[in-house]
């Protein structure tokens, strides 16, 4: 059961078979088995860099409008996100462990506008969104330390002030 004062996440909600409530189980693994995640994320960094997602000069491009690279891999991925979404409901879709995935609606809120645009003006300036940070990093982009230990700061900071934003 959930603390009342703890934020709980509403982009998705996983429930039980057995119970209509959040699931609050942990599973118990060794350790070595978070290696499978290790070895994804650097797969995955490999194949930003290959395709060039990461690269400093393509975010900038797209932000000046000269080039359709970043756009097509941004409209990939709205689209491949919009199908499963779509798949996961019409089929209703169950998690590993068996269990119903719920996607609530979302309630629009302007909040959504001033953080979108706050996000897009910091992504046009810095060359970076939070997804490929650490991929730049260890392509050997050092001065992207300075955006990683920002957005860390952003994130205590909307922490600390969420429950003061407008909703």
């Amino acid at each position: 059961m959930q603390n009342n004062s703890t934020p709980v996440n509403t982009d998705f909600e996983v429930r039980s078979l057995d119970a209509m409530c959040v699931n609050d189980e942990t599973i118990e693994t060794p350790t070595w088995h978070n290696l499978k995640y290790l070895l994804f994320g650097l797969i995955f960094g490999i194949v930003l860099i290959k395709a060039e997602v990461v690269s400093w000069f393509r975010i900038q491009e797209m932000f000046r409008l000269q080039s359709f690279h970043m756009f097509g891999v941004i409209g990939s991925a709205v689209v491949v996100g919009a199908i499963s979404v779509f798949i996961i409901k019409k089929f209703k879709i169950k998690s590993i462990q068996g269990e119903e995935i719920i996607l609530p609606e979302k309630m629009f809120n302007k909040g959504q506008i001033y953080g979108g645009l706050l996000f897009g003006f910091g992504w046009a300036m810095t060359g970076a969104c939070p997804g490929p940070l650490f991929a730049q990093l260890g392509y050997g982009a050092a001065a992207i330390s300075v955006t990683i230990l920002m957005a860390i700061v952003g994130t205590w900071g909307y922490g600390k002030l969420r429950e003061k934003l407008p909703h």
